[in-house]
């Protein structure tokens, strides 16, 4: 039997770290568990810190003995772990504020809870966000399943940053938006394999948004007011992130990085009731006139 799993002090958590990870969770018990075990395998960026938030129907996915496992093995290498509950649900945005709102470290890792991250994957994007020295950097997620659906008509959206990125406004309708679709399926697995970069090398590319793996620099999301936004969509919705990233896009920038240490597992969805889309209710405030 396992024993008692310590859920860990926020106070204590909250510390001058170079980086907390940030993950949300509801319903993954499996999902989560392989989430941590990446992370329990990476190296480079000592001591960083994980916080798990869970707002599963029934007991939390982080009391299954594989991811109970797998938090204690961040511990034993020196990861703080901080375990949560966070209910009644209030939306995927509220969730992600109150990660946020649990941190101090310089940068915040929001991970999602189907993502296996190779090693060295995290110490890549720490690396790349400090000499680009832009608002967020992220790795794109692969779906092995589609290792053999090349798709070259979708290969054309990747256009790598010439020096540090710079602010974009990237707005629905214009081309920079459709940058989006190098992110499907396999296609950046296959972009990489083109690219033969060498060991150790890394590529910055220009992107509109990335779902699932984004490193942010904490106070540059606070300052363009993080997801706070939540109070303002409907609980059912989902692009809170497309919607916080749009924000820092056009006053810091932001970046893509090759090659991707993101694995998508490739489960079935949690978030099955998305009748808003929470980046359209932000714009939307933003056009409106004023009287």
């Amino acid at each position: 039997m396992n024993r008692p799993l310590d859920l860990g002090d926020p106070e204590e958590f909250r510390a001058d770290r170079l980086l907390d990870v940030l993950i949300p969770t509801r319903n993954r018990p499996a999902e989560l568990a392989v989430t941590l075990a990446g992370l329990a395998a990476q190296d480079g960026v000592p001591g960083f810190g994980v916080v798990v938030s869970d707002q599963s129907d029934g007991e939390p996915a982080y009391a299954h003995p594989a991811a109970a496992t797998m938090v204690r093995a961040l511990r034993h290498r020196g990861h703080p772990v901080l375990l949560t509950r966070r209910l009644p649900r209030r939306g995927l945005a509220e969730h992600r504020a109150y990660l946020l709102a649990a941190s101090a470290a310089r940068y915040v890792l929001n991970l999602d809870d189907d993502i296996w991250l190779e090693p060295g994957a995290v110490h890549r994007l720490v690396t790349a966000i400090g000499e680009l020295g832009c608002g967020f950097v992220g790795n794109g997620v692969h779906g092995l399943s589609y290792t053999d659906d090349v798709r070259p008509e979708s290969h054309g959206h990747y256009e790598e940053w010439i020096g540090p990125p710079t602010p974009e406004r990237i707005r629905p309708g214009t081309p920079e938006w459709n940058r989006a679709r190098i992110h499907s399926a396999a296609n950046l697995l296959h972009v990489t394999e083109r690219l033969a970069l060498p060991p150790g090398a890394w590529r910055a590319y220009k992107v509109s948004w990335i779902g699932g793996c984004v490193l942010y620099d904490r106070a540059r999301l606070v300052d363009v007011g993080g997801f706070d936004f939540w109070r303002r969509v409907q609980e059912k919705h989902q692009g809170e992130d497309v919607a916080a990233q749009l924000a820092v896009l056009a006053r810091y920038g932001g970046a893509g990085i090759l090659p991707s240490g993101a694995y998508h597992l490739e489960s079935p969805t949690t978030v099955t009731d998305r009748d808003v889309e929470a980046w359209e209710v932000v714009l939307a405030e933003e056009s409106a006139p004023t009287g």
